[in-house]
């Protein structure tokens, strides 16, 4: 088994810390699992935010080959769960397939004092996908 950690060129690079943003876990049969770190972005909504979110974890995916319809598993932190409709109101526009298996939670905050939501997901890659 390889494992490769990292912060792929060209996507979201990570904001005030040192962490790597998606582990690669490289199977015998040539597919990869990616373990991608919790993501926020910048917007004054949770709508907003969430669409940041999911751009940033689709550019993330994308540097190894992957898709959102390849997420399998998908935790999600909300500040506030009465918005639960709104975030899942945008999920569904970029998670168009097959749910994936889901947790959410409601947090009294996030390291960033202006963030709503923050996702982090598991993403299964077949074998024979580009990437790093």
């Amino acid at each position: 088994m390889q494992i490769t950690l990292g912060n792929p060129a060209g996507a979201p690079q990570p904001l005030n810390s040192y962490y790597s943003q998606v582990a690669r876990v490289e199977q015998a049969d040539g597919s990869a699992l990616l373990f991608v770190s919790g993501q926020i972005a910048e917007g004054d909504t949770l709508a907003e935010q969430s669409r940041g979110v999911f751009e940033a974890i689709a550019a993330l995916l994308g540097a190894h080959g992957a898709i959102l319809a390849d997420v399998i598993s998908i935790r999600t932190y909300l500040t506030d769960i009465d918005k639960l409709a709104e975030y899942g109101a945008v999920r569904q526009r970029f998670l168009t397939g097959t749910p994936p298996t889901s947790m959410t939670f409601e947090v009294s905050r996030l390291f960033r004092p202006e963030a709503q939501i923050e996702v982090e997901v598991v993403a299964a890659v077949p074998a024979g996908r580009a990437g790093l």
